[in-house]
């Protein structure tokens, strides 16, 4: 089926829950966001936010029960995930969507090498011999930079350092050339010259395969340096997107100002400024407050906050601009 208006993703009003001893927990609230072909979407925010379920959603990961994906649309090039089959999913996981999991030491099977887990993905997929795909896993492992691939194909996970896993896992994610990586925390745990390696390996992909990016992250460094787009989520929702420029120049969310505040930074005279936290925690999914989600923690709030939950709603001359606060939107008019 052909892309819409030259989207590869399109997530319509998302909702996924799960079933606790507390009562139903909806960890993704009416989420909506689309990434281009060739593009890269940022979506950042606190842990426990449900950028991960978000994920996994799209994914078709969620697992059923407790879990359960109640409503919305996942249009992958004008196919809609959620009605698919497991059957259907299984031929699109790896193959045309890829995902790059958080932690590469607990996504990794420990009893096989490196080059047999990515092989696998190339037989299942490709239809190829289990020797082209070993030669193809070695190659792939030379892409990502991993030096003499063909050696460290046959080591286990354990025996390679933190950023060879995360290259590695990179690598599993490319193999079978998908439209689509999902990238969940894909810097975490990796020193800062690591990261850059990552960050660059990722972009040079992105330009020579033509692969799309969701990039999950609480960094604003990493999401900076490689998104065109940027989201940001709080207690299941959305509270603030735009195009990467305009985030980055014009945050407006009071949650947004909030993060960018809690990130370490230096001061004019190259010294490390203080940090400014957010006061509280991100809401239990099970016990979400009344009205806008955070109003408990927001300096702005006003009775009409507790109300209502707001809208998200264009900010105007902006240009895709968005955000969930009228307070912000009628400051703007």
């Amino acid at each position: 089926m052909s892309q819409n208006n030259g989207l590869l993703l399109e997530v319509k009003n998302l909702r996924t829950s799960f079933l606790t001893d507390y009562g139903k927990t909806r960890a993704v609230d009416d989420v909506s966001f689309a990434i281009p072909a060739k593009g890269t979407l940022g979506l950042v925010g606190e842990s426990g936010c449900g950028k991960s379920v978000a994920a996994l959603s799209i994914m078709r990961l969620i697992p059923e029960p407790p879990g359960k994906i109640e409503s919305g649309e996942i249009l992958f090039k004008g196919e809609n995930l959620t009605v698919a089959t497991e059957r259907q999913m299984r031929k699109i996981r790896g193959s045309r969507i890829a995902m790059i999991f958080q932690e590469p030491m607990t996504s990794l099977n420990p009893v096989f090498t490196i080059g047999d887990q990515i092989a696998e993905s190339l037989v299942i997929h490709k239809n190829i011999s289990r020797r082209a795909a070993w030669d193809n896993a070695v190659s792939m492992l030379e892409k990502v930079n991993i030096p003499d691939a063909g050696s460290r194909a046959r080591q286990y996970p354990h025996q390679m350092s933190g950023g060879m896993r995360q290259r590695a896992m990179i690598a599993m994610a490319l193999a079978c050339e998908p439209d689509l990586i999902i990238a969940d925390e894909p810097t975490t745990a990796l020193d800062v010259t690591v990261q850059a390696q990552i960050l660059q390996l990722m972009e040079e992909l992105r330009r020579t395969q033509g692969a799309s990016f969701l990039i999950i992250s609480h960094n604003f460094g990493v999401i900076a340096k490689i998104a065109d787009s940027v989201a940001v989520m709080y207690a299941g929702m959305i509270v603030e997107s735009a195009p990467a420029r305009e985030f980055f120049s014009n945050p407006v969310h009071p949650y947004t100002r909030g993060l960018m505040k809690a990130m370490p930074r230096l001061d004019d005279s190259g010294a490390e400024a203080s940090l400014t936290p957010i006061p509280g925690n991100v809401p239990d999914p099970a016990h979400y407050p009344s009205g806008c989600r955070f109003h408990p923690r927001c300096t702005l709030a006003v009775e009409e906050c507790k109300i209502q939950i707001p809208e998200l709603l264009d900010m105007p001359g902006t240009g895709g601009h968005q955000v969930r606060c009228p307070i912000i939107l009628n400051q703007m008019r």
